[in-house]
């Protein structure tokens, strides 16, 4: 969901927010996706932020449009594997550089497991 208290621009956290909806299955290959107007209404945005976050998604390749009957994921798996592996990469990124802040080096950091996770 949008954190209007990140300092990640809101489009931005709206392109991961979409990622994911692609990378988790909720949206798959060749799927049809809500249109801007319902995205931005679920997502509690404006429309033209969220047709920014949309158009950088076809820019990567992850969605494209068919002017007749809307966005689409692309069915290309590659680049949505390729994709998933650079959000994975980044948020790891991220956690390891959080775990430096708070005094681990890369030797100690460990990933510890959640109750919440299976």
């Amino acid at each position: 969901m949008v954190d209007n208290f990140d300092s990640l621009p809101i489009y931005r956290q709206l392109i991961e927010e979409i990622k994911i909806n692609i990378f988790g299955g909720l949206w798959r290959a060749g799927e049809k996706i809500p249109s801007v107007r319902d995205l931005a209404s679920q997502y509690r945005v404006n429309p033209n932020t969220m047709q920014r976050a949309l158009a950088e998604l076809e820019n990567e390749g992850l969605l494209y449009t068919d002017r007749t009957t809307g966005k689409f994921v692309t069915c290309d798996i590659a680049v949505i594997n390729a994709s998933r592996e650079m959000l994975a990469k980044s948020r790891t990124d991220i956690f390891a550089e959080s775990m430096r802040k708070i005094g681990y080096n890369v030797g100690e950091i460990k990933f510890v497991r959640s109750n919440h996770i299976e």
